[in-house]
């Protein structure tokens, strides 16, 4: 793999802090939701974006 300039890695950085802050924000949804389908909704947007961060972060290998 090449090497990201500065800007590249900028800009990971700052997708990666805000996919963080997505799961966190969802995951905390899931957990007062009182409505199993709702819970159940938000627990998957988590994970989709669980997903983006580890994809973007496997990108810093």
């Amino acid at each position: 793999m090449s090497q990201l300039s500065e800007k590249e890695l900028s800009t990971l950085k700052d997708l990666l802090a805000d996919e963080d802050l997505l799961v966190k924000k969802f995951k905390m949804l899931a957990e007062h939701a009182e409505d199993a389908a709702l819970k159940a909704k938000m627990t998957e947007i988590s994970n989709k974006h669980q997903g983006h961060f580890n994809e973007l972060y496997s990108k810093l290998s």
